[in-house]
């Protein structure tokens, strides 16, 4: 399984709620993902699922994402990738994909640099995600203990 973590782009800093899941991304970090995304579509990133958090920022960045790789099934939105869980909570959404081949999941720091690191059998943080991180990992099993390979990241 292709595997790609991608973490939501730059957000405002409060929504007018004034609750963190209603932050809206901004016209700055909408530019930023669009210009990863270009360069993902490049790399041959073609995903047969996306899955979002269910934060509105995810959510805007997972929709952006779409339309930029040409995706045309449904997005589907989990609690797993609420910033809060654990990597194996994102592993167990990830690893209910298959078959699927290519899997894009959208969410969130610290959780992101935590599944990867641990995805990756490390004990330290391996990379952090800057807002509209994209991160290709290929995983070789699908056990309930991943064993993966980094292959690329694309930063804003």
């Amino acid at each position: 399984m292709q595997l790609y973590l991608l973490r939501h782009a730059i957000a405002e800093q409060k929504s007018a709620s004034g609750r963190d899941v209603d932050r809206s991304l901004t016209p700055l970090g909408i530019a930023a993902l669009r210009d990863v995304m270009e360069r993902a579509w490049v790399a041959a990133c073609k995903p047969e699922v996306i899955i979002s958090s269910p934060y509105l920022r995810a959510i805007q960045t997972a929709r952006i994402a779409a339309d930029s790789l040409g995706y045309s099934g449904d997005l589907l939105e989990s609690s797993a990738l609420r910033p809060e869980r654990s990597p194996t909570d994102l592993w167990e959404e990830a690893r209910s994909q298959a078959p699927a081949e290519e899997v894009l999941l959208v969410a969130h720091e610290p959780l992101l640099s935590a599944a990867l690191s641990w995805m990756l059998g490390e004990t330290q943080v391996v990379t952090a995600f800057g807002p509209g991180t994209l991160v290709r990992i290929d995983v070789e099993t699908l056990g309930s203990r991943p064993r993966a390979a980094f292959k690329w990241k694309l930063e804003a």
